[in-house]
């Protein structure tokens, strides 16, 4: 018997909060993995190439997951694959070690109200006002309209939406359309939350309250969210762990911190690209292969991993390498507690040779890159 078939619940519990807790009890692995893919594959029909391919990969509980990629890399069938919107052409979606794969329509119907989902473009219905938007859910569902009423007050207010209600969604804004599609997801009490692309649409201001919103949503109700996305800046501010695919492939994954701070694959690393600030035209037309003469400045990229969760001291680093330092572009933030970031510096009249100064940079450094050198 698999671990699958002998953890499946009966149809009539089927995701029932407390069976799951007496279930986590048992079972103390429950605790940990929600969502577990194992050698997931995907082909659509009339294509040649898979969607995705022998994807292994867990999602804890209560964590923010992120999945990230270039268009076409897999993101939106691997979500879809979690609420059973896409069906795998080969192997298992589990979630709480239950295989969704055989489940019949009534399992199928309970599973989806237990699993949330917005989307990039809202998908709400125009002619229906905000809190008719969040209700409908509910109304199909058969539930009494006191407890819709007392929920569909109770969402709003949590997505900051309750002096819209009356409001259709011609009259909201991006944001607020968006916050309305998040209520909506919520009406079911949901474990799992899936996010499509849920910020692509919105302008800067606007995606750092839907994701700080997220965040709040993540750790008050201690849901597990699993969000999409192609801009790693949305990953870098609210996720814990991401996986970065590639033609349906995963190609790297792990904590925040240790993607960003030493990114192994080259698509990890084009991604990234636009988070990093460009040298200054001025300075690249300045910068020379060898030196020019003995004063010349050396010019270093020195990237800080994360490994340390305090920043390092900027006055060692100085006071080791010696001679005038100039500060020409970066800085260093915090990323789940660890210290990230890289400074483009140049060094003159140095007591050290060059090949000191590299190692003694080294020594505050993760990584050390010599740019090369200006008069």
């Amino acid at each position: 018997m698999s671990a699958a078939t002998a953890l499946e619940v009966p149809k009539e519990h089927a995701y029932a909060p407390p069976h799951q807790a007496e279930q986590r009890a048992l079972h103390p692995e429950l605790s940990s993995t929600h969502v577990r893919f194992i050698g997931l594959s995907k082909t659509y029909p009339g294509q040649s190439a898979p969607a995705l391919e022998a994807i292994d990969l867990n999602i804890q509980r209560g964590e923010i997951f992120g999945i990230i990629g270039r268009s076409g890399a897999g993101k939106s069938s691997l979500i879809r694959t979690i609420n059973r919107l896409e069906q795998p052409s080969s192997g298992r979606v589990l979630i709480d070690q239950v295989d969704i794969g055989a489940f019949d329509e009534d399992r199928l119907v309970r599973l989806r109200r237990r699993i949330g989902m917005i989307f990039q473009h809202f998908n709400l219905m125009s002619a229906k006002t905000v809190w008719q938007n969040v209700e409908l859910p509910l109304k199909v569902a058969g539930v009494p309209k006191a407890q819709r009423q007392r929920k569909v007050a109770e969402l709003l207010a949590l997505v900051g939406l309750e002096q819209k209600h009356h409001a259709y969604p011609a009259q909201l804004s991006g944001g607020q359309k968006q916050r309305v599609g998040i209520a909506r997801a919520l009406v079911h009490d949901p474990d799992i939350l899936l996010c499509d692309e849920a910020t692509s649409a919105l302008d800067p201001e606007t995606t750092a309250s839907i994701l700080e919103l997220l965040r709040d949503i993540n750790q008050r109700l201690g849901l597990t969210v699993v969000l999409i996305t192609h801009e790693m800046a949305v990953i870098r501010d609210v996720c814990h762990r991401v996986v970065v695919l590639e033609r349906g492939r995963i190609v790297e994954q792990g904590a925040v911190w240790q993607v960003f701070g030493d990114p192994r694959h080259e698509v990890s690393k084009t991604l990234l690209a636009p988070l990093q600030a460009a040298l200054p035209p001025e300075l690249q037309a300045r910068l020379q292969v060898q030196p020019g003469s003995a004063e010349a400045a050396l010019v270093l990229n020195l990237k800080v991993a994360g490994t340390q969760r305090q920043a390092p001291e900027l006055s060692t680093l100085f006071t080791s390498l010696g001679g005038r330092i100039s500060l020409l572009q970066g800085g260093i933030e915090p990323i789940q507690g660890r210290a990230l970031g890289q400074l483009v510096l140049s060094v003159a009249n140095s007591p050290h040779c060059h090949e000191q100064i590299i190692e003694r940079a080294r020594q505050w450094a993760t990584h050390v890159e010599v740019l090369g050198y200006v008069d």
